[in-house]
């Protein structure tokens, strides 16, 4: 029974670094596997080496991603080559090739496993590489190989030519064929059967350990068959099954692993190791509890002969122990191949995309034991390649032909045919089979996703050709058989196949139609077969595929040709059913919204009753989004159909409003007629307690400020007081000099009209009003004196002048801002940097040399005095705010003296030319001396 051959590599072209040949050896999920170097030259080679002398039955290959070979060729031979010397062509024989897939399709993300029915003896094996695909993610142009696994049985004919003659005797005298496909490749006992645990996507999948146990476990489970202790196989038969599933999962925590530590998330790494352990420990109770687990089974996963090489009871178990290597070993010499390497599995970033088995091009060899496997009755990916091979007195010639006609297959499909239609689509089928042939409906109902995509792109471009003047029936007939086709594709699961019936469907409905002039009946026969199925893919699991759907039916019901059938709403308003799933009736409530603003309720099929109905009955839906979407289309409607869209409601009332849908409904309408809602009115009275808290908080702050105003002015009046007392004292000690100058002025008079000058005085601006009592001056500093401005983030009334050092040093929000040392202002620390970095502010002056406005950004003449006239000034400070208020009272002031100078004039001017009364000698001089010595 063929089964899993071991190899060491013994030759390579080269490597890069970390990724050697020699790791073609373990097969593990987290292995590296060989790699080209870096833009070397082709073609590349690697010769392998088997255990034993073996009858090859299998080849596999799991290729890279995107390093992948265009070619691989194979070759064998029974002797060993010359060490160091170059490999002689006579010394293998060529077996011939596969041709590998450029793999664009899938964006570069999946593997490719190679499966290759052959039939060759030998024990060396040579795999040269050939120039590799071009994709944008291979920018070294490499070539790499992630495992091959060869399956085959030791080179004895005679065993198993005994064992052939016996099977078919019992075959005969059962009276069954070989060609039986009840029982071929399906019984243990066949000599052709491979074990699925010789499979290399059972090892490049399964925890290796696991791996070992299930291979006991399969080991028993025969030998139990062979005892007829079926229970026992039974249940071993379970405990395998359940173990592929734990292997799996400790494999993808083992990648996950891999994956922390290359990320350095050691934690993670931690946690996946001890998941694994866990895991591992309890699978392993559980199996010991059914006394299925002996303690020989877990040992570590490399500690095991690299691979079965034969079974138990195979009788050529003594030669293989006389390989060459071993012979080597045994004469004392050098043995010729290095050991095994220890596993040093890294991580790839797509072992977890399933390995994709194809078809198979090319041509390898085949013998008289390929005639014995019946073709028809493998799988199509598992079927054996065309035969170039010489032996046995037969000659087979290689067909120059066939290698021509697969070098003009087109890029980017698999060469070959599809497999044949089954009887059940066959029958399901027939009627489309005789109009469009069986090799296309073979390929449109193909398990290969590319062959059913290629199959619509070839009726694509066959309805596209079809000439005018065909007749009527036969465009008719066309046109069903696709559409038959189309519903199928609608509901496949890859979205390249289901984007390349969307384009068919397209086509046929804005084209071809239009084009033959089939009319409507056939629009509508298009539109109603393939609509259903394309809803039903707007509930698809993808979101990607979802869109798609939606975006494709939206733009079928706006398109000339199917607008006026009105099909497309219809579909649309029918009530969503409870049981359907999320995502389909999300899709179509959203589908609904959509259409109903570009289609309206006039000769769409959309009515103001339908859609009510609908969007009623989604009110009550289970899920919350369809709820949201159905207030929508509710309040879009009321814009345009008021007082209709109240009639599906119920009333407008207290116990309505209880339910917060209606609430939110009526509260929409509301505003929609321009009428404050609840929410409004309620924001509004918030709005207004928050200005009159805050307008609160304001006057409390401005208190603060001007007791501590008064507090200075207090202590400002009690010095001046004990000055004029320190002046009366010494005015009473000295009256010799109160005598000496008897017209000297009242001190004390002076002083007391100096503080009633200080009354109704602003002390920043200079501005006098009578209006400036203490409640009177509080509000001038709070909003009109100019020399003064409140800080936006404390609320203080501070100078303008200290605006800056205020900010910097004062404000309670001083540690947000910074001093940027070009303008010598005040910034925010998280704009600093860029303020900073652009340069665009004005640089400041020294102090000396001039001041600096913090509202305008201005320099000016420096001093105390300048500062008034810059921010009181007309042309002075352009940012001041309360400038504009100072100024037009100035002018008002200055308005009022002028009126009241020129009526003081005319007086003056009447009385000296209108009266003749004569003056007194020497009074006026004398008044005017008194009043001008006591002034």
């Amino acid at each position: 029974m063929p089964h899993k051959i071991g190899f060491v590599v013994i030759s390579s072209s080269g490597h890069e670094d970390g990724f050697s040949a020699k790791e073609l050896m373990v097969h593990a999920p987290t292995v590296n596997g060989w790699r080209s170097p870096r833009f070397c030259q082709f073609p590349q080679e690697i010769v392998l080496q088997m255990v034993e002398r073996c009858r090859v039955r299998k080849l596999q290959l799991l290729a890279h991603q995107y390093m992948i070979s265009s070619k691989i060729e194979f070759y064998i031979s029974d002797c060993l080559p010359e060490y160091f010397a170059p490999y002689q062509a006579e010394r293998f024989r060529r077996l011939g090739y596969v041709s590998l897939c450029d793999n664009e399709k899938t964006g570069c993300k999946a593997r490719e496993l190679k499966s290759v029915y052959v039939d060759a003896v030998g024990q060396f094996l040579k795999l040269i590489f050939h120039k590799n695909h071009v994709n944008r993610y291979n920018i070294y142009s490499q070539v790499a190989l992630v495992a091959v696994n060869i399956i085959g049985d030791p080179a004895d004919y005679s065993d198993e030519s005994n064992i052939t003659s016996r099977e078919k005797l019992i075959d005969h005298y059962l009276g069954q064929s070989s060609e039986d496909s009840g029982l071929d490749g399906s019984y243990v006992g066949k000599p052709d059967y491979i074990s699925p645990l010789d499979d290399l996507a059972f090892d490049m999948y399964q925890d290796p350990e696991v791996a070992q146990i299930i291979r006991r476990l399969d080991e028993k489970k025969r030998e139990a068959v062979q005892k007829e202790r079926y229970d026992h196989a039974k249940k071993l038969k379970q405990a395998i099954a359940d173990l592929q599933k734990v292997g799996e999962r400790l494999g993808r925590y083992d990648v996950e692993k891999r994956c922390a530590v290359e990320k350095e998330d050691y934690d993670m790494a931690k946690e996946k190791k001890q998941q694994m352990e866990q895991y591992r420990t309890k699978v392993y109770q559980q199996l010991e509890l059914h006394n299925l687990l002996d303690s020989e089974m877990i040992r570590k996963p490399f500690d095991f002969p690299f691979a079965p090489l034969l079974c138990s009871g195979s009788p050529c178990l003594q030669k293989s122990i006389q390989s060459p290597l071993r012979q080597e070993e045994r004469a004392g010499e050098k043995p010729y191949v290095e050991p095994f390497p220890s596993a040093k599995p890294q991580l790839h970033s797509s072992l977890n995309v399933p390995p994709k088995q194809q078809a198979i091009v090319g041509q390898l060899s085949a013998s008289n034991s390929l005639s014995k496997i019946n073709v028809d009755l493998l799988p199509y990916d598992e079927r054996p390649l065309p035969a170039v091979l010489k032996q046995q007195g037969e000659t087979y010639v290689e067909s120059e032909k066939a290698e021509e006609d697969v070098s003009i297959i087109p890029k980017g499909t698999i060469a070959g045919e599809p497999e044949p239609l089954t009887e059940k689509a066959m029958r399901e089928a027939s009627s489309t089979i005789e109009v469009l042939g069986e090799t296309l409906v073979a390929g449109a109902y193909s398990k290969t996703w590319s062959y059913r995509e290629d199959a619509l792109l070839s009726l694509y471009n066959k309805l596209m050709t079809m000439p005018i003047g065909t007749p009527k029936e036969d465009l008719k007939n066309l046109l069903r058989a696709s559409i038959f086709l189309i519903r199928r594709a609608i509901k496949d699961l890859v979205p390249s196949v289901f984007q390349a019936s969307l384009k068919l469907l397209k086509m046929i409905i804005t084209q071809y139609i239009p084009k033959h002039k089939l009319g409507k009946p056939e629009t509508t026969l298009s539109v109603e077969k393939t609509l259903p199925n394309l809803l039903s893919r707007t509930g698809d699991s993808s979101a990607r595929l979802r869109i798609i759907a939606s975006n494709f039916i939206q733009e079928l019901a706006l398109c000339k040709e199917i607008k006026p059938l009105q099909i497309i709403p219809i579909y649309l308003v029918q009530p969503l059913k409870q049981n359907s799933s999320t995502h389909l009736a999300m899709s179509q409530t959203d589908l609904l919204a959509r259409l109903l603003k570009d289609l309206g309720t006039e000769n769409s099929g959309f009515t103001v009753d339908n859609v009510m109905r609908f969007s009623v009955s989604a009110l009550e839906h289970r899920i919350y989004e369809i709820r949201e979407i159905a207030i929508k289309i509710i309040l879009d409607m009321y814009k345009t159909h008021r007082t209709l869209i109240l009639e599906y409601l119920p009333m407008d009332d207290g116990n309505t409003r209880k339910n917060i849908l209606y609430k939110t409904i009526f509260e929409g309408f509301a505003k929609i007629d321009g009428k404050a809602t609840t929410a409004d009115v309620r924001a509004q009275k918030k709005a207004t307690e928050e200005a009159e808290k805050q307008k609160k908080e304001e006057i409390k702050v401005l208190q603060v400020q001007l007791a501590a105003l008064r507090e200075i002015q207090a202590e400002t009046q009690i010095e001046k007081d004990r000055e004029s007392d320190a002046g009366k004292l010494k005015n009473q000690d000295d009256p010799q000099r109160k005598a000496v100058h008897p017209n000297a002025p009242d001190i004390s008079d002076d002083r007391a009209s100096v503080a009633n000058y200080l009354d109704y005085l602003c002390i920043f601006c200079g501005e006098r009003d009578e209006s400036f009592t203490e409640e009177g001056l509080d509000l001038h500093y709070w909003k009109h004196c100019p020399m003064l401005t409140r800080c936006e983030h404390c609320k203080q009334v501070v100078e303008i002048a200290s605006l800056t050092e205020h900010l910097l040093t004062e404000c309670d929000k001083k540690d947000e801002f910074g001093k940027c040392h070009r303008c010598s202002e005040a910034v925010f620390k998280e704009e600093l940097p860029r303020h900073i970095k652009i340069k665009a502010c004005n640089p400041a002056r020294s102090e000396k040399l001039a001041n600096r406005c913090p509202l305008c950004h201005e320099n000016f003449t420096p001093g105390e005095e300048a500062w008034k006239s810059h921010l009181t000034g007309p042309a002075g400070c352009t940012m001041n705010l309360r400038k504009a208020y100072y100024l037009q009272k100035t002018q008002a002031t200055q308005l009022g003296k002028a009126v009241d100078s020129m009526m003081a004039k005319s007086g003056t001017s009447g009385s000296k030319f209108g009266s003749k009364i004569p003056t007194p000698k020497g009074g006026l001089n004398k008044t005017t001396s008194r009043a001008h010595t006591k002034r």
